[in-house]
């Protein structure tokens, strides 16, 4: 059984950062890709940011710039370091991980999803 399990969110002012952690478990974690969405109040779900099963990334326009993606294979773990927070990046955030590896920014093209993690950012 696949579980992700996401943690660090919490409340952080406008402008500071936060970092993600997204630990996955039963299943080779070096083949799959692995992608953060969020998804804020009455809204659907957005496309952060993926890393490919090769390193490749991907953003979403909102963030490009302030939130970096990165995996550490040896621990079966993907992190979202965000900097420069915004009161719009205030949302739940989620982990996906999809099996071939292809890192694609659509929600629905996952296969596992973590519970979330609540962010919130305020002045």
């Amino acid at each position: 059984q696949v579980q992700l399990v996401e943690s660090g969110g919490g409340a952080v002012q406008i402008g500071g950062s936060l970092t993600l952690s997204c630990a996955v478990s039963g299943r080779t974690f070096s083949n799959v890709a692995m992608g953060w969405f969020r998804r804020a109040p009455e809204k659907d779900h957005e496309f952060v940011a993926v890393i490919g099963s090769s390193g490749v990334t991907y953003y979403g326009d909102s963030v490009k710039g302030r939130f970096t993606i990165s995996r550490d294979n040896a621990k079966n773990t993907v992190y979202l370091q965000m900097n420069s927070l915004k009161e719009d990046d205030t949302a739940v955030y989620y982990c996906a991980a999809r099996g071939d590896g292809r890192p694609y920014s659509l929600p629905f093209l996952y296969d596992y999803w973590g519970q979330g993690t609540p962010v919130t950012v305020s002045s």
